[in-house]
């Protein structure tokens, strides 16, 4: 079990230094070591009035910065002075935060049932809580019981960490890769590559290395082990390699020690031991700089499995037992189970084959020790009952020996008696057999219950029930077939359009009503459109308060129409919250694909989408309450494009292109 680094804190966003500590933040996911420069500099400057909020948001990200650069003394220093800080200030929601990660030391001291049973205290807390405090509480369980193999436990977790992303106040995109590459992880643990596979995949569709390197290099590195369960190891070790770059480039030593653990084991598995072996030791020494135990220990087996497979094989399983014994006291069955596997293998190559299959008996029974020690328990106590009815009638027996007759019927009816026994024997133990393979069933029916939530949630909107953005990119991934094929048999007439819409002043709505209001607000948009759009198009939600129709095979004359009516249904009817009337309206932007025939090799749906998001940024300086749509361009496309995709606003001063204005229902001053 890892240490856990503070998080921030996120307070009112009308204090500038807490403004000022957010920017930074976001600049530290592309550059740590800016990030902990700007910070310092901050920390110097801090005014003797700052708030309670901005002192313990400067000290909370700072330490997270340090701990991501490895520097994990003074990481620490500041996780103490975060504590302190805490409980001068009494601040409760870092208070609460402080109880949450305390689960770490009862762990520590009394194992999983004991940390468990202390969380459980918080719940009447936690349930009161912010939704940050909330994802954070429901993160730590999630890795207890991840840790534990406990997987129907944590995935229910990791459900409701996914639902309460949208009520986060900010840094949402990097709560939802860290839970998407928590699930994917657990599917690791459940043998499942291709769940974990799409669930990389979801969490790659809205990211990028440049946005948020650390995330992005942890998604890179479990999309790898995947690809290595499904035998796709040469994809596998690209992954890899393309996350310690990364890793390097940004200074990121924990996850630079994570892909070198991870080339070592994959370079095992392709039988480069060379390498192998020197990645494992460039990992081990990655992991001893930054003190992390659990992770040496971990790079330790790789190096005792390289250098056994290159014929070192005292050396190498003397380093793998003794991770053995060290995993044995963290009670880490999986860890066992995987480890006892890898040194049965390497054993086998090395011609011990007793050795070997000591090893595998291990890991079978670590899989079922449960099960076997539970059937083994109630099959003692029935053979216990069994032998002393036997030892009596022997006795019995034996007194009458003279009474030949009488013997012979005790004889006959202790035979009856025996096999009467040893069938209750079998007939108790099916039945506690088949209680646990109930219990058994049930838990995976649980787990395909959660499953089909979680497959949910890749494809729909939790909130307002629209399908989201991977939903998208998945259709998206077919167009180039369609479109081409489409064309050939000239039936593709009419363009696609798209529809990218914004609610307006949407922070306004949530910091007056409260966010459940403004969850009301966006399912109520959410169902105005369905009202609006065609059967045949799709609808989104893109992220926050961004919506998205997209409208295939659409007339162009007809899209002004439509846009026309979504400005209309969102704006002209005020939303009610009980007596009280909300007035929402939208900005959006529009354009076709393929834009003025223009070649989509040139334009594609993802370039024609950022022109609309330009778009719809114009209508929101020029007033809101109105959309923007490009109808075609002027110029040839050569010398469009280059502009048009970075600037609308300087394409269109240089008449480069034609745009629609659409004005939404006027609206009454509040």
């Amino acid at each position: 079990m890892t240490a856990l680094s503070v998080p921030a804190f996120v307070h009112a966003e009308d204090d500038p230094i807490v403004r000022r500590i957010d920017q930074i933040q976001d600049l530290s996911d592309r550059n740590n070591e800016e990030g902990i420069r700007q910070l310092l500099e901050l920390q110097k400057k801090m005014p003797a009035d700052a708030s309670v909020q901005a002192r313990l948001d400067l000290v909370a990200v700072l330490s997270g910065l340090y701990f991501d650069a490895g520097r994990v003394k003074e990481g620490t220093a500041l996780q103490d002075e975060f504590k302190r800080l805490s409980k001068e200030l009494k601040d409760k929601d870092a208070l609460l935060f402080l109880s949450i990660i305390e689960a770490f030391d009862v762990y520590e001291k009394s194992g999983y049932d004991a940390a468990y049973a202390y969380l459980d205290s918080l719940e009447p807390s936690i349930e009161k809580a912010t939704p940050s405090l909330k994802f954070r509480y429901a993160s730590i369980k999630s890795q207890f019981y991840s840790a534990q193999g406990k997987f129907q436990f944590a995935l229910k977790q990791y459900i409701y960490m996914l639902d309460l992303i949208e009520k986060l106040p900010r840094r949402q995109l990097q709560a939802r890769m860290i839970t998407w590459e928590r699930i994917s992880s657990m599917y690791l643990g459940l043998k499942d590559p291709k769940k974990a596979l799409e669930a990389t995949t979801e969490a790659l569709a809205v990211s990028s290395a440049t946005a948020v390197p650390k995330a992005y290099v942890e998604i890179l590195i479990v999309r790898g082990a995947a690809l290595s369960q499904m035998k796709r190891n040469v994809e596998a070790l690209k992954e890899y390699e393309t996350a310690l770059n990364i890793a390097k480039q940004e200074g990121l030593p924990f996850a630079q020690g994570a892909a070198l653990f991870n080339l070592a084991d994959q370079y095992l598995i392709l039988k480069d031991y060379k390498r192998a072996e020197q990645c494992a030791r460039e990992s081990m020494a990655v992991y001893e700089k930054l003190d992390d135990k659990f992770n040496v220990i971990g790079a330790q087996v790789n190096l005792g499995l390289a250098l056994g497979y290159q014929g070192k094989v005292k050396q190498g399983s003397d380093l793998v037992m003794e991770s053995i014994e060290f995993f044995k006291k963290e009670k880490s069955n999986s860890a066992l189970e995987s480890i006892n596997g890898e040194l049965a293998a390497m054993y086998e190559s090395a011609g011990m084959y007793k050795e070997a299959l000591v090893l595998m008996r291990e890991k079978q029974t670590l899989s079922e020790e449960v099960y076997q020690a539970e059937v083994a328990k109630e099959t003692a106590k029935l053979r216990e009952s069994f032998d002393t009815e036997k030892r009596e009638k022997q006795i019995e027996l034996l007194a009458k020996n003279n009474e030949l007759k009488d013997a012979d019927i005790r004889n006959h009816r202790l035979q009856q008696m025996v096999t009467l026994l040893a069938s209750v024997v079998a007939v108790l133990a099916g039945c506690f057999i088949y209680m646990l393979y109930r219990r058994s069933k049930k838990l995976n029916l649980q787990l395909q219950e959660v499953n089909s939530q979680l497959e949910f949630h890749a494809v729909r909107d939790p909130l307002t029930g629209l399908h989201n953005r991977r939903s998208f990119i998945a259709l998206m991934s077919t167009r180039v077939v369609r479109v081409e094929a489409e064309r050939r048999e000239g039936a593709y007439a009419n363009p696609d359009c798209m529809i990218l819409l914004d609610i307006d002043h949407f922070k306004n709505i949530n910091d007056t009503w409260g966010h459940a209001v403004g969850d009301i607000v966006l399912k109520e948009v959410a169902s105005r459109l369905r009202n609006v759009v065609r059967d045949e198009d799709m609808l989104m939600r893109w992220g926050g308060e961004e919506f998205l129709i997209f409208s295939p095979k659409s007339n162009p004359e007809q899209i002004t129409s439509l846009v026309e009516r979504v400005l209309r249904t969102i704006g002209e009817a005020p939303f009610m919250n009980g007596e009280q009337a909300i007035t929402v309206t939208v900005t959006a932007g529009f354009i076709s694909v393929p834009f003025s025939d223009v070649p989509e090799d040139v334009c594609d749906w993802e370039r024609a989408l950022q022109i609309a998001d330009m778009a719809l940024y114009l209508g929101k300086t020029h007033g809101r309450n109105r959309a923007y749509g490009l109808a075609r361009l002027l110029v040839p496309h050569e010398d469009a494009i280059p502009t048009l995709t970075h600037d609308l606003a300087a394409a269109i001063k240089q008449n480069m292109v034609e745009v629609i204005e659409v004005l939404g229902p006027p609206q009454v001053a509040n």
